[in-house]
């Protein structure tokens, strides 16, 4: 969102005002579209006829609307027609974490005063859950439709976001999944299915919307920002790092909407790239739904970024490229002159209008009052619902990661514990938790409300805010407190203040004086210190890492209304730590040397440059991605593998020979080209627990291949001594293959090695020449 929005709009609300005057002077807007029950008379409309397709009521809607009218309905707000019975809709509303009143579709009032805000995504990623995900999308939706029953919401999010975290630096860490393409694409399609919770008719629930594509990362770093930034990405990053996500949120979540974002790629703007919203997004994924813009974007491309010579070639190249939707007013001053001076066609509008038409339809905007349909019995108590909140504390608990836990300090026992102190800038933060595109909570639980329940503490603040300035220091509080207590938790990190949208951080140090607010305190307390780390991005820690005075680190990322008690469930052991983390933890050398605005992911040894996330690194982390401790122990066993894969080609194939790298990955021999990998994973400690199994593999070195790629994951719980299969299907095309230098996917023939846990198992993926095709053979050979 830009500054300029709000100017934008007050002009084009006084236009829009007299537009309709001059139209509609004795109608009467109406409540709900299509509303046969007030107005009879709308039953003779096809657009209203529930008995036709979806596509047929937008096609007969289309055809009665004028010009004028159209454009009005490719912006974000669009205003009533009170002619056809249909009321104002407002497209913007928020739910990255929580429905939220970010956006003008959702507003809270005495009716619906607050809402479940769960944890950020990039904790809720850590819990490698996909159940949890979708779980909480559901939970959402029935929040969102309950406020929407009542007028208080509207039925089109704008979530989640699901950017790649190339750099742990970039403000918005906190909204994102994590760093792995695949992690995101489950998290993305899972979280999806949940909120639109899409039925056999194609009807939604809410729509979602994957954001923002694509290669966009970078928001404010050094002076460069986001609405003039261009990335400039290899073909290669590009199918394999970039890309994938989106695709998978568009062809496994179904997702009803992609938003383009504000930079460029390789020069041209996003929202204005054609290949990349028609011929990938709508062509290639085959979107089921309508692709809009981020606000302001068109405007930015023209006003920002000087891509057009005129804010008509601006509307006219982004909706000619594919764009349904405009958040924003730009569309409204600038299509109709676009189009009287043939720079784009009405059909063009025809058919982002039509788009946007047939969403709302799916949602049953024009099936009338929507407390008479499916989910019209959802109200104001439907939010903030016990178990949404439970599921809020639950998630927080999945997503906390254990670093470090010396002499297995954790979990604490509140009966043989006297006393703890408990400090740090974050120790007693409410909206802290809540990062940003919040909501307003159902309600707080603090870290040290969380703690106090269990035992007596002792408060000290220790720094007044996590920038902590030497003047806001206060050690002697902090020191005197640790003196006395059993045990010390520092709760430190970051904040809004630090990472967030339009806000990159520089460094990958502790803010402030917060590293030395630790040390001072780990050496004069009397008992061993629990080093809590409040955070989206990860930090150099690695001062705490190697302080034996510090016995146990964990890291909670923003966990939401109630994590304060998740905090505490971890803490005193009545929950087993399970997270992981979703992104690499490096260190500082990394910010020093490392520019944000350089978008390659690969290493380059001519350089030093050290590549980006754990796929390519080649650096040392302070944590790795995936990283997590328990209160127990798993080991693992690999159950069922293939030794061997023969990729069955035909007679006079090019690639036949033992010399062959690699072959393209979208033929007809990969289909069902597939194995299992099963893997028996046993608790081997005394106490239950959940453990995600993560399964890697490393290709062949070949085409500059990752050093290392998720390619599944399942989260299983196991009482003590038990034990469990995990069955993992090997799709070999998908799975197994990687981006050439040319942005094409190639199976590399050789060994690839699979990883899980601690354990290694290779197959080798090898040419079969089929001299006779047969319909029964079988194409996998091992």
């Amino acid at each position: 969102m830009t500054a300029r929005s709000l100017l934008s709009l007050i002009f084009f609300n006084f236009s829009l005002i007299f537009f309709l005057r001059s139209t509609y002077v004795s109608a009467q807007n109406p409540v709900f579209a299509c509303d046969v029950d007030s107005n009879k008379a709308v039953a003779t409309l096809g657009f209203c006829n529930t008995t036709l397709s979806f596509a047929e009521r937008a096609a007969d809607l289309v055809k009665r609307l004028t010009l004028q009218e159209k454009i009005t309905h490719i912006i974000d707000q669009t205003p009533a027609l009170p002619r056809l019975g249909i009321p104002s809709y407002n497209w913007w509303s928020e739910a990255l974490h929580g429905v939220s009143d970010v956006g003008h579709g959702t507003r809270f009032s005495s009716l619906v005063p607050t809402a479940t805000s769960f944890p950020l995504p990039i904790l809720t990623a850590a819990s490698f859950n996909t159940s949890l995900f979708e779980s909480i999308g559901q939970a959402m939706s029935t929040e969102a439709r309950a406020m929407y029953n009542v007028g208080k919401a509207g039925l089109t999010f704008w979530s989640p976001t699901m950017n790649l975290l190339r750099d742990p630096r970039w403000g918005r860490t906190l909204e994102t999944p994590g760093e792995d393409p695949y992690h995101i694409g489950k998290y993305a399609s899972s979280y999806v299915s949940g909120l639109q919770q899409q039925d056999d008719e194609d009807r939604l629930k809410v729509a979602a919307c994957c954001k923002h594509y694509t290669a966009y990362d970078v928001d404010n770093w050094k002076g460069v920002e986001r609405l003039k930034f261009n990335a400039i990405v290899t073909k290669q990053d590009m199918e394999d790092t970039f890309q994938p996500a989106f695709k998978s949120c568009v062809t496994e979540g179904n997702v009803a909407s992609v938003m383009c974002s504000y930079n460029q790629v390789n020069g041209t703007p996003t929202c204005a790239d054609k290949d990349l919203l028609s011929g990938v997004i709508r062509d290639q994924w085959k979107l089921n739904g309508y692709i809009v813009s981020d606000c302001d974007s068109v405007d930015v491309l023209f006003t920002d970024q000087h891509y057009t010579k005129s804010p008509e070639e601006a509307a006219a190249v982004t909706i000619n490229a594919g764009l349904d939707l405009d958040c924003g007013i730009f569309f409204a001053n600038h299509t109709f002159n676009a189009i009287q001076t043939g720079l784009v066609k009405e059909a063009e509008i025809d058919r982002a209008v039509t788009q946007n038409f047939i969403v709302l339809m799916r949602l049953g905007f024009f099936d009338g009052n929507p407390r008479k349909q499916k989910y019209g019995s959802l109200g104001p108590k439907d939010v903030c619902a016990p178990a949404h909140q439970e599921l809020a504390r639950e998630a927080a608990r999945q997503g906390i990661v254990l670093l470090k836990n010396d002499e297995k300090l954790l979990p604490l026992s509140a009966k043989s514990i006297k006393s703890v102190a408990v400090m740090g800038p974050q120790a007693n933060v409410t909206h802290d938790m809540i990062g940003n595109y919040e909501g307003i909570p159902c309600s707080y639980i603090t870290p040290l409300q969380g703690i106090s329940e269990h035992v007596d503490t002792i408060y000290a603040k220790g720094c007044n805010h996590v920038l902590c300035a030497p003047e806001n220091l206060q050690l002697d509080d902090a020191k005197k407190a640790a003196a006395q207590a059993d045990i010390t938790i520092l709760i430190v990190g970051a904040n809004r203040s630090v990472e967030e949208e339009s806000r990159d951080r520089v460094s990958l140090l502790l803010p402030g004086q917060q590293s030395t607010l630790i040390s001072e305190v780990a050496n004069a307390s009397k008992g061993p210190v629990i080093l809590v780390i409040m955070s989206a991005g990860g930090f150099d820690i690695s001062f705490a890492k190697s302080n034996d005075k510090i016995s146990s680190i964990l890291w909670i990322g923003y966990p939401g209304q109630h994590g304060g008690a998740a905090l505490a469930d971890v803490i005193f052991g009545s929950y087993n730590p399970s997270g992981r983390l979703p992104i690499t933890w490096y260190p500082e050398s990394f910010s020093e040397h490392i520019s944000m605005t350089d978008m390659r992911m690969r290493p380059d040894p001519s350089t030093n440059y050290p590549g980006r996330t754990y796929r390519f690194y080649t650096g040392t982390p302070i944590y790795p991605f995936g990283y997590g401790l328990s209160y127990t122990t798993f080991k693992y066993r690999i159950v069922k593998s293939p030794r061997r894969i023969s990729i069955p080609l035909k007679d006079g194939n090019q690639c036949r020979s033992k010399h062959c790298r690699s072959i393209g990955a979208a033929a007809s021999y990969c289909n069902n080209l597939s194995f299992d990998v099963q893997i028996r994973v046993k608790n081997t400690g005394t106490r239950s627990g959940a453990e995600s199994v993560l399964l890697y593999f490393t290709p062949p070195h070949v085409h500059n291949a990752p050093r290392k790629q998720l390619i599944g994951f399942e989260k299983i719980y196991l009482e003590p001594y038990e034990a469990k299969n995990v069955v993992f299907k090997v799709d070999v095309c998908k799975d197994l293959s990687i981006a050439d230098e040319e942005g094409d996917r190639k199976l590399a023939f050789g060994k690839h090695v699979f990883q899980i846990g601690n354990l290694r198992k290779y197959v080798v993926l090898r040419p079969s020449i089929e001299r006779k095709v047969s319909t029964d053979r079988k194409p996998v050979n091992y």
